[in-house]
């Protein structure tokens, strides 16, 4: 059985003797190599860390396991959050298991129903709010400093500290930090904490290299590209629908002293990328991890990155079954009917007849 983060990687957080070390298997999440991918961009080496392997399906559970395990220290009865749908469930779920109550303001249409339903079933009490996830987090913060409710966002500091243990685990795997690290850019936290974790690292030496931070906002909600807030952020990958990330300044910071980029992809690169990911690597992401990809292959085809000699990892931040209808969508693998026999499976197959009945697809 996994440790659990709080476990762990004690001595890297803000765990007291009054912490309780609650764990839901959190953390110990795969870290992949590429078999096609790799080569096709020239990477001396290419991983991909599947932090949908998380409890609930995406790396929100790293930060929700520190953060409620503070709030239960704290004396908290509720925690609240604001959600685009994977906060949604990674509260929702931590507060069933340690019995605390979860509130979740929802922009009203902006969720996957994958993500909304997670929070169903574990009980939450769900409000939907009619405008953006930006005025979304806003009143939840308000409601935060007038009542005693703990916000879970990842505005709260406890979350990027359990989120920076992905990149300890990168290292650990690896034995050495990656040369490139690329990753989803929305709220702009989980940016923010794997800097820190690999900071961290390299500080205490257990690491003689830092990567180079390479983020990728969707192109219709890419306010740190564009350098001014996006009012109406719209884009196929919902995770990343921020029109004004909440660590705006320290994901610059991220990009800036790692010698990084911070740079936007289409809706079409992200949605081509999401379908060469699951059928050329066999990793089913939601739409917003595949920005990693996305952006990734765009600095190698269009900005000349060179990969030639480097380890490069990217973040799978979330599941593709959080969103099963934008497979249906765009997978572009329609179902086919065959009648119960033989020679019309192997008709729609294109087999050639065969008396044996033993043909090999």
């Amino acid at each position: 059985m996994g440790q659990g983060v709080l476990l762990r990687y004690k001595q890297y957080l803000p765990v007291t003797s009054q912490t309780p070390l609650i764990s839901m298997g959190e953390g110990d999440t795969p870290l992949v190599r590429s078999r096609h991918l790799e080569a096709e961009l020239g990477c001396a080496e290419l991983y991909f860390k599947l932090e949908g392997c998380n409890p609930t399906g995406s790396f929100k559970d790293r930060g929700m396991v520190v953060a409620v395990a503070k709030a239960m220290e704290e004396g908290h009865s509720t925690i609240l959050c604001a959600s685009t749908g994977n906060t949604s469930a990674s509260a929702a779920a931590y507060g069933a298991y340690t019995g605390i109550h979860t509130v979740v303001l929802v922009p009203k249409g902006n969720v996957a129903e994958g993500k909304l339903v997670q929070a169903i079933a574990y009980g939450a009490r769900i409000i939907t709010v009619q405008g953006n996830f930006d005025h979304t987090l806003s009143l939840a913060r308000e409601m935060a400093q007038r009542f005693p409710l703990s916000l879970v966002n990842s505005v709260n500091p406890h979350r990027l500290e359990g989120q920076k243990t992905a990149a300890f685990e990168i290292a650990d795997s690896l034995g050495e930090a990656p040369d490139y690290l690329f990753i989803p850019v929305g709220n702009a936290g989980n940016i923010t904490a794997y800097w820190m974790g690999f900071q961290e690292y390299y500080t205490e030496g257990k690491t003689k290299r830092l990567p180079r931070m390479m983020g990728f906002q969707a192109e219709g909600a890419a306010p740190i590209v564009a350098g001014h807030l996006v009012e109406s952020p719209v884009t196929v990958a919902s995770a990343i629908q921020i029109g004004n990330p909440a660590s705006w300044k320290s994901a610059e910071r991220a990009r800036d002293e790692s010698g990084g980029v911070i740079d936007s992809v289409s809706d079409e690169e992200i949605l081509d990328a999401y379908r060469m990911l699951a059928q050329r690597e066999g990793i089913f992401c939601e739409a917003a991890s595949a920005a990693s990809i996305a952006g990734l292959r765009k600095q190698v085809k269009h900005g000349g990155l060179d990969l030639s000699g480097k380890v490069s990892v990217c973040i799978i931040t979330g599941s593709g079954l959080k969103d099963p209808a934008l497979a249906h969508e765009h997978m572009g693998s329609p179902l086919q009917e065959s009648e119960a026999n033989i020679d019309s499976l192997s008709r729609l197959l294109g087999l050639p007849a065969s008396r044996s009945g033993s043909a090999r697809v």
